[in-house]
């Protein structure tokens, strides 16, 4: 593993446990894991816009995605879905303010945690094939506790931020 991967990996993995453990209260090592590796898997901008339409162009829309995964089956439905989920729930937790005008939520922060959370929990329910998929229970807590986690990662947002203000320089670049 490339010395700055692992350096990143292991900045995100003790702000998400301090915080969803400290601060929280939410002691379950496999969720922060999974939120850990959200965070650094969406640090790549090549990963963002991964699901693509059958023309080949990104998804960039959270209705066009569900749309996607209405089509697909097994693993690729899961995959999807999962994807969905992740992908709302990075934005509501790394960028909260693109979803709020006059400082009250908007509707687009309901859809988000509506479609993250209700694609999490169909997707823990597919059986999959793939050794490396994330257990079905991870994906179960994530549909949950969907806004918990969302505030759990703005939380971990201050924290970079706070560490961001306090050094000789930016530790994520």
């Amino acid at each position: 593993m490339h010395e700055r991967q692992e350096t990143i990996e292991k900045y995100f993995a003790g702000i998400a446990e301090n915080t969803f453990h400290t601060q929280l209260g939410v002691v379950n090592p496999p969720l922060v894991n999974y939120v850990t590796n959200l965070l650094i898997r969406f640090v790549r901008l090549d990963n963002f816009y991964r699901v693509r339409s059958i023309s080949g162009k990104p998804i960039m829309d959270v209705d066009e995605l569900v749309g996607e995964a209405t089509m697909r089956l097994g693993d690729a439905k899961r995959e999807i879905l999962q994807y969905i989920g992740d992908f709302t729930l990075f934005w509501l937790g790394v960028f909260p303010e693109s979803f709020q005008k006059n400082g009250e939520r908007t509707a687009k922060y309901n859809n988000f945690c509506e479609h993250g959370s209700r694609s999490y929990e169909i997707a823990s329910q597919i059986e999959t094939t793939d050794d490396e998929a994330p257990d079905s229970g991870v994906l179960e807590t994530l549909s949950e506790s969907f806004e918990l986690c969302a505030y759990g990662i703005q939380e971990v947002r201050r924290e970079w931020e706070r560490n961001d203000d306090s050094s000789s320089g930016p530790i994520i670049l």
